[in-house]
This record gives structure tokens, sequence and C-alpha cells, in this order.
């Protein structure tokens, strides 16, 4: 008993010896580990750090003074006056970093970027992973729960509940132009922090206000920005010198709190709130893209390998709101699946929630009756092939009330049309009976009629505008090929595109397509019959070369009710590439043998709908002979089509 007494106290005499040497001698140990740090972090991305004085007052306080970064061979990345940290004690002696407080002083980062070089580039450098050893090889990697939970709680570890932050200056530079974000005080206390941030660049001026919560206990932080000045908007800097895009908004607000880990899932919630958004870039609109609220309540899932936006997430447009649901698995690749079902709601909360700077065809629509929508979408990129995708707006008691800027009616009647070439206007022409090349689908031949919609659209009498399989097809093979490369588009939405809208490829003109395409169908706004009529008069045929009677002309020099086979078949296969036309030519004008396919394939569909037998299609051997200025411009081939071909007709 006496032995134990004894080798009691000798313990407790050590740990107190060793508390001491451990006070005693903290700052020498603690300059000690910041060398090997800073050796270490100087090999790994190439910087000088430096301090000229490193203390700690006590065992849990570090304070350090004229601190600064500098990449080799750049610019200054940071400058530090002064900064005292106070860590959590036990967690400290347990071997982990928890911040209490933190007060900084004169902290100025500078990002340079000059002539492709920068002083940031260590940042995305990839850093060499060393070479497993055999004994690593069956670790199961840590999933993306585990690597969310772990990243947020040392981010919340590391943040400090109380702080003071002065003199801190934020410093982009970019060939000469400079941008400056000021802090002369930000101060945390009590979980509460609020500043304001002077932002200068070149004659722009503004004064931002920023205010939050950081509660590292519950794991929360929410914070707000809006404008400093009365009645002022804050206007992002950076973007718009540098990328030509301008956008300014009223004010941003945000929440995230993580969940306590649990099943091997991690969860997050809050929202993003954003007022009075206006966007402006060429490419996007012409004029400005207004928002007035845009707000996201949000549920994430993190799983092991999955991320999910759960369906209680809340997605409000101005006046719409919808809840939809997104999830994505990864196995070698991912698999991406998404879902929105929107029971009814007024119709003209749509229309009238839409940005009319994106939508401006439909800007002052005014509707009656209600809406409902689903999606369904399944995107395996392990086998985009299976890729599955449905998209379904239903109208009830739905008519339209007033048409807003663009009559959608037009295409009933007479109406000029105008072709464009990149985005230039090239030719203006009646669809209807005052242009003496416009032909009634009376006067243009069975064939083509029939050849044209078997190429493009075989069921656009029978489809409400959209063609369900060959859109997923589409974006089956757009994903494959990384872009636009097949549009998937009826003849109804080829119709829209080129009266309606322009060319432009890009999301708004898709959706704002589709509602114009949809808006057409349901409501009737014009037969099928004349859509056809009218698509048959200003599809392009060739270079400068619109409609059947045209094309009829231009390649066989006869009307297009006269048309064989092979020329409907002809004319109906180079509507994808009309410009292109002479590819498919030998350089004597004889039909190329690699076009032979397309040929029978088109006629036994010719057969099927009674336009031909079936041992006429079997038999079939295309005969195309071109005349005229298209048989001139294939033996010529270094002929350029000039604006006296196009209108040489309308002179005789």
């Amino acid at each position: 008993m006496m032995i134990l007494k004894r080798i009691g106290i000798v313990i407790v005499l050590l740990a107190i010896f060793s508390g001491a040497g451990l006070f005693l001698f903290r700052g020498t140990l603690l300059r000690h580990v910041v060398k090997g740090k800073i050796e270490t972090y100087s090999d790994r991305y190439g910087l000088r750090i430096a301090y000229a004085s490193l203390k700690m007052p006590s065992l849990a306080t570090v304070r350090v003074e004229g601190v600064s970064v500098v990449p080799l061979h750049r610019d200054t990345l940071l400058k530090l006056r002064s900064a005292e940290v106070e860590l959590e004690l036990l967690p400290l002696l347990q071997g982990n970093l928890s911040v209490k407080s933190m007060h900084t002083d004169g902290l100025t980062c500078r990002f340079v970027k000059c002539g492709g070089k920068s002083n940031y580039d260590l940042f995305f450098q990839r850093i060499p992973q060393e070479p497993r050893g055999q004994e690593t090889e069956d670790v199961v990697p840590i999933g993306y729960a585990r690597r969310v939970e772990q990243a947020l709680g040392a981010l919340f570890r590391l943040l400090p509940e109380d702080a003071t932050l002065r003199h801190t200056t934020f410093m982009g530079e970019r060939d000469s132009l400079q941008t400056v974000f000021m802090i002369p005080d930000l101060v945390l206390e009590d979980r509460k922090f609020v500043s304001e941030i002077a932002v200068s660049e070149e004659k722009m001026n503004g004064k931002w206000r920023v205010a939050g919560t950081l509660d590292c206990k519950t794991r929360l932080i929410e914070g707000s920005i809006a404008s400093a000045e009365s009645g002022k908007r804050i206007v992002v800097p950076y973007i718009l010198p540098h990328y030509q895009t301008f956008v300014a908004f009223d004010s941003v607000a945000f929440s995230m709190k993580q969940e306590p880990f649990s099943a091997g899932n991690q969860t997050l919630t809050g929202y993003t709130e954003v007022g009075g958004l206006e966007i402006h870039h060429k490419a996007l609109s012409p004029d400005t893209i207004g928002l007035d609220k845009g707000e996201v309540e949000y549920m994430v899932h993190v799983g092991e390998r999955a991320f999910e936006l759960d369906s209680a997430t809340t997605v409000r447009f101005n006046r719409l709101s919808f809840h939809p649901f997104v999830r994505a698995d990864k196995t070698d690749r991912w698999h991406f699946t998404a879902s929105v079902h929107r029971p009814s709601f007024p119709a003209q909360d749509l229309f009238a929630s839409l940005p009319s700077a994106l939508f401006s065809h439909l800007r002052g629509l005014e509707v009656e009756g209600e809406l409902s929508y689903d999606l369904n979408a399944d995107v395996d990129f392990n086998c985009l092939d299976s890729l599955k995708f449905s998209s379904n707006l239903r109208g009830h008691g739905f008519r339209i009330h007033r048409m807003g800027t663009t009559d959608l009616s037009r295409m009933s009647t007479e109406f000029e049309y105008t072709a464009y070439e990149h985005d230039t206007p090239v030719r203006t022409f009646a669809i209807g009976p005052s242009n003496p090349h416009f032909r009634p689908l009376s006067c243009i031949s069975p064939l083509l009629q029939m050849a044209v919609m078997q190429s493009e659209d075989g069921s656009f009498y029978y489809h409400d505008g959209f063609y369900p399989g060959a859109i997923q097809e589409a974006l089956a093979y757009d994903l494959q090929k990384g872009g636009f490369a097949r549009g998937g588009s009826s003849i109804t939405m080829q119709l829209v595109k080129n009266v309606f809208l322009n060319r432009h490829k890009n999301i708004a003109r898709k959706l704002e397509e589709a509602l114009i395409v949809w808006l057409i169908e349901s409501q009737h706004l014009t037969s099928k019959e004349r859509m056809y009529e009218v698509y048959l008069n200003i599809i392009e045929w060739g270079p400068l070369v619109y409609g059947a009677a045209e094309a009829s002309r231009f390649y066989f020099e006869k009307e297009p009710s006269e048309l064989t086979v092979s020329e409907a078949i002809f004319l109906a296969s180079i509507i994808p590439r009309p410009k292109h036309f002479r590819s498919v030519f030998n350089p004597d004008a004889t039909l190329r043998e690699n076009q032979l396919g397309y040929y029978r394939v088109i006629a036994r569909r010719l057969a099927v709908k009674g336009l031909m037998t079936e041992e006429e299609a079997e038999a079939f051997v295309p005969d195309v002979q071109i005349r005229g200025e298209a048989r001139r411009l294939v033996l010529q081939p270094d002929t350029l089509i000039s604006p006296v071909h196009a209108t040489a007709w309308e002179a005789e």
C-alpha cells in the first residue's frame, strides 16, 4: 500500500514538473513546431513565410506579429500586423484545435494577376500523392457524408464566437484594374457579428452592411448583406469589367445549419434569399433580367456515395413556388435523378413570374384558369442510352385572355417572315398568297410533304408539339458530345424558333420556345395543316434558298407539285445541313453511294403511308438529276452563291 502511495506521489510530481516545464518553455516549443510547419508549406507551395514575433502569453493563447506570406517570384499575398488567438484548453490537451476568441489588426490580402500569372496559383496546385504502400490498398475510402461532417466540424472548431478584426483589406488586381474591400472593424460578440465594408473599383464606390450569427455550438451560420447607403443597391464588382456581366441586387440573406451526424448520413438545412436581382449579359438577353424575389429553403442529405436535395425543399420565384427533388449517386460515374410535381396553381402566376427580358414574347400575356406541372429525369452517365426525360404542363380551364407583346396566332394568316444569317437579316418575304413563290399544301407534292415529315417529325399531326422520344435521344446525344449537338426539335418547335425567336442556343431561349409551343398547340392558335404549310414555305433548302417553290426551281427547274420520289427524298435529306448540299454529290454531280441507305429508309416509310408499293420501295434506286443553278455550283465547287441567284426568280 505504501509503495502504491509513493508511486502516486511520483506520478503527480512528474505531472507538475512536466506541466511547469511545458509552461516555462511553451514559447520555445511553439516556435519549434511552427518552424517545421513553415518549412513544410514553404517547400510544398513555394512560399516565403516570415514573422517578427511569436509568443504564448498563456498555455492557450498565441500572439503573433509582423506576418508576411510571399509566393516565390510573385507579389506579396498576405500581411498581418498582429493577431492574438485564444484556444479552448481541453480540446487542445486532447490534440484538437478549437478557437475561443481571435483578435487581428492590419490584415491585408492581395490577389494579383497579370499576364496570365498570379500570386494565388498555389491554391489550385495539385499536390503530388505519395505512393501507397501495400498495407493501405484495401482501406475503404471515406464517404461524402463523413467528409462533409469532418470539414464542417473543423470549420466550426476554428471559427471563434468572439472576435475583433480591425483594419482588414482584401484587394484584387488584374491587368491594372484594382478592386478593394476595406473592413474598418468587424466585431463578433455573443455569436453576433456586424460590419460595414467599403468597396471601390475604378469610378465605382459603395458601402455594404453585413450582419449575422455564428453559433458554433449549434453549428449554425446565418447572415445578410445589403447597401449601407439609403436608396442604393449593391453592384457586384469585378465581373463587369472582366466578364461583361452586370449584377446588382437589393439584399441577400442566407443560413446553413449542420444537423447531428446520424447513421452515416449528414443533413444540412437552411435558406438563401435574394431581392431585387438584376443581371445583364448580351449572351443571355439584350435587356436586363430582373427578379423581384427569389428564395430557396433547402434540406440536403449527404450519404456515403450520394447527395440528395430533399423534396421538402421549397423554391420561390416571384409568384411561383415548387418542391424539387434531385439526387446524385456516384458509382463509377454520376447518376442523376430529378423530379418536380406541382399541383394546380393559378396560371397567371407563371406568366407574371417570368423575367420579361428572357421571355420578351410573353411579356404582358394575360391568361385564365390553372396549370399543373410534372417533370421526371433520370440521367445515368454510366449508360446514357438509358436516359429518361419527361416534362408535362397541363392546363385546367386554361385560356388566353389577352395576347402580350407578340401575337402568337400570327401564323394563322399571311405574315412577313425574315430569314437570318448569323443574327443578320438577309431576306424578308410574305407567307401567303401575295408572295408569288408561296405554295399552299395543295400545290406541294404529297411525296415531298411525307418525305420531309418522315425525316423531321413523323408524328407531327399526332403529338402536342413535343416528341418525347426525340427529346430523350437528343439529350443523351448532347450529353455524350458535351454540347448542343442535336436538337430533338419537332416541326412546331422549329417553326417557333424561326418565326418568333432568335437562334441563340441557351437554356432561357429553349424555355421560352417550349412555352410558346405549348401555348400554340394547347390553345390551337394555328392549325396543324397551316403550321406545316408555313414550315414548307420558310424552311431553308440551300444558300439563300427558302421554301419548297424556290428549292424545286433551284435544284430541278420545276414546280414542287411535279417532284419525283428521288427528288422529294433528296430535298428532305438536306434540311439538316442545307448550305452543304454539295457534299452529297460526286464531282460529276451524281449522288454519292453513302446516301443510298437513307433513301431506302425513307422509301420504305413512304410505302407504309401508301405513297409507294412495298415492291417499289424494295426495288427503289434513287435517281437525282440536279439542274440549273444547283448543278453549276456542284460542278464548280469554288463558286459562291450571290444574292442575285436568290432573287433572280422574283424578277422573272
